[in-house]
């Protein structure tokens, strides 16, 4: 499964009254797990930047004036989201713009349905807590999310925080870190393979008594309805029962 948790920021509110994106920010996510890849982007608008969204991001008219227009990014754009699940905060906002930037293009670049499907990270707040705020900041808040270097809006930052925030939301970070990145070092081994000797003896297996299967049935009973019967965990639970054994 992959998703990419996408922001925007744009020169106003309406597309309608001829405003356009300025920067997006793409984070990749597969089967859960930040990957580290993402895509930034900052566009040359061809207007303005109103002086009510300036305040909301930063983005100056000066800083913009020698960035690519959206036509020379499109395909980079289009070819890093295609076939993923965006998450977006607010998604109708973003989608309606990155439509008309689409539509400005000609009817070959499509909408954005064309490439993508779409979560909206606002809607899901929203169902899961009722009668809450469920802007951005106030999740980090409810979510103990540290975004105390957030001054300003940007679509890559936010994006990042957003990754943090729809995780703990649908379940929690299931992002193991099992192995290590190249270069890195693990009790001063770096990269370096340890082989365990074939004289060992056999690892001795622990069975999970009668009462920890109960409690972990009932852990995954709660994982999986926070996450909206999304628990990965219990699918597998479900899969290995389901195997016939000769």
């Amino acid at each position: 499964m992959r998703q990419i948790v996408l922001d925007t920021e744009t020169t106003g509110l309406d597309p309608a009254q001829g405003h356009r994106v300025i920067e997006i920010g793409c984070v990749e996510m597969v089967d859960r797990k930040l990957t580290r890849r993402h895509l930034h982007l900052y566009i040359n608008p061809e207007r303005e930047v109103d002086a009510g969204a300036l305040e909301v991001h930063g983005i100056t008219n000066e800083f913009l004036r020698d960035k690519p227009l959206f036509a020379a990014v499109a395909e980079s754009f289009l070819d890093f989201v295609r076939g993923a699940e965006l998450i977006i905060h607010n998604a109708p906002f973003d989608i309606g713009f990155l439509d008309h930037e689409l539509r400005k293009l000609g009817v070959t670049f499509g909408c954005m349905a064309d490439h993508c499907g779409v979560i909206d990270s606002l809607a899901l707040a929203r169902k899961k807590h009722p009668g809450q705020k469920n802007n951005l900041d106030a999740l980090c808040k409810r979510y103990e999310i540290d975004n105390s270097h957030r001054e300003l809006h940007g679509a890559l930052k936010d994006a990042e925080i957003l990754a943090d925030v729809y995780l703990l939301m649908t379940g929690g970070q299931s992002s193991l870190h099992l192995g290590y990145e190249s270069g890195s070092e693990a009790g001063g081994q770096g990269d370096e393979l340890r082989k365990l000797s074939l004289e060992r003896p056999p690892l001795r297996i622990l069975r999970a008594s009668n009462d920890e299967l109960e409690q972990h049935s009932r852990m995954l009973a709660q994982i999986n309805k926070s996450s909206s019967d999304h628990c990965l965990w219990l699918a597998l639970d479900s899969e290995e029962t389901n195997v016939s054994v000769p």
